[in-house]
């Protein structure tokens, strides 16, 4: 097999078209770990400790609230359910919505309660229903976590609460994140209400930046003296949206600002394009033994790419693909890579995909295709 590169000429309507800004190196934040990126092009723009084994605290019931959206979706539990409270969830430690074991409780409360007031209770009745019990439901927050590719990932409880094997890592989160946003959009806006009262107690939502900044929609805080304070911010500003990881800073206060400042980092010194949509060609490859004599190569979804401001205008394209390309070939399948470099300089590697299935040819197209690679 041999790679044989195909040079694109690409015309992007890139937003800003004047010359690149300089990019400043990342803040240092004062915390242990820390991950900035885009979640439209997955790419991270500023990271430190990014794959470092950490406590999650209560970050963990991104993972609740994930299962929880997924089984109302599903069918399985409704917004409407009425769910007793356990004597294991009215006496969780920490934070509370302050369940009454005298009084079963909706299940659309139970999810504003995990998300706005961080509600341990709560987390663990919404177990309780979904898996049986809170080591089932476990058992289903570590299967999903392999599937969503969050490697290094292992949870033991529904809240967060301490325990020496319940970690992760700013990466597992940010990935976690972003398919929560992607997959609940319905119920990604419950991270946005700043207080929900019940049982006649209100409680503030604890992410300061919902108060500071109208571009910050979500997502969660968490806080034990182990894992010192953290937050998962995003925001979304000119329809562009970033996620920031924060783990472990010494205050409240703390874990704001340094989220902040990382998320004006990336949005005053990057940009974001989408090279090409979803199930368009990027490129037309020459196919051998199949019932066409092409293949078309592309992106399944829509593809972004994250680069400095202004340099978005400067972006080439290789299409390297590996010859000769054989049938069959099914969609979805990696068939060549795009190579992107600005100046340049090279950037990233992408692969592409098939965006059609193809199958072998009859007997007198193979023949006649082994003749013509005989001469390639």
């Amino acid at each position: 097999m041999k790679a044989v590169a195909f040079l694109l000429s690409l015309v992007l309507l890139a937003p800003h078209a004047g010359a690149a800004l300089p990019v400043p190196p990342a803040p240092q934040l004062d915390a242990r770990a820390w991950l900035l990126i885009d979640t439209a092009s997955g790419l991270p723009l500023a990271e430190k400790n990014a794959d470092a084994s950490i406590e999650p605290a209560s970050l963990t019931k991104l993972m609740t609230a994930y299962l929880t959206f997924s089984a109302v979706k599903e069918g399985r539990l409704k917004l409407d359910q009425i769910l007793p409270v356990s004597e294991k969830a009215w006496k969780a430690e920490g934070s509370r919505m302050f369940l009454d074991p005298r009084k079963p409780a909706k299940v659309d409360d139970l999810i504003k309660g995990m998300i706005v007031q961080s509600g341990n209770d709560a987390c663990i009745v919404l177990a309780e229903a979904i898996a049986g019990s809170e080591e089932g439901f476990a058992a289903m927050m570590n299967a999903m976590a392999k599937r969503l590719g969050m490697t290094g990932t292992h949870y033991v409880n529904s809240t967060g609460l301490p325990d020496p094997t319940h970690v992760t890592t700013a990466r597992d989160l940010a990935r976690l994140s972003t398919a929560l946003i992607r997959s609940f959009p319905e119920f990604y806006k419950i991270y946005a209400m700043k207080d929900f009262r019940y049982n006649g107690i209100t409680q503030p939502n604890r992410n300061r930046l919902l108060f500071i900044d109208p571009s910050v929609d979500g997502v969660k805080t968490g806080h034990t003296d182990s894992a010192g304070y953290c937050l998962i911010a995003s925001a979304k500003r000119d329809q562009r949206r970033l996620l920031s990881v924060v783990l472990g800073t010494n205050s409240d206060r703390a874990r704001a600002m340094e989220s902040q400042n990382l998320l004006n980092y990336g949005f005053q010194f990057f940009e974001t394009v989408r090279l090409y949509p979803g199930n368009q060609a990027v490129s037309t490859l020459r196919l051998y033994k199949g019932d066409t004599s092409e293949a078309k190569a592309g992106f399944l979804s829509d593809f972004y790419v994250t680069v400095p401001r202004g340099s978005g205008n400067r972006i080439q394209a290789q299409v390297i693909s590996q010859q000769p390309l054989l049938a069959p070939l099914r969609r979805g399948q990696r068939i060549a890579t795009l190579r992107l470099s600005i100046d340049g300089k090279h950037l990233a590697d992408y692969p592409l995909a098939a965006l059609e299935n193809v199958a072998v040819a009859g007997l007198i197209g193979r023949t006649w295709d082994n003749m013509l690679l005989m001469f390639e």
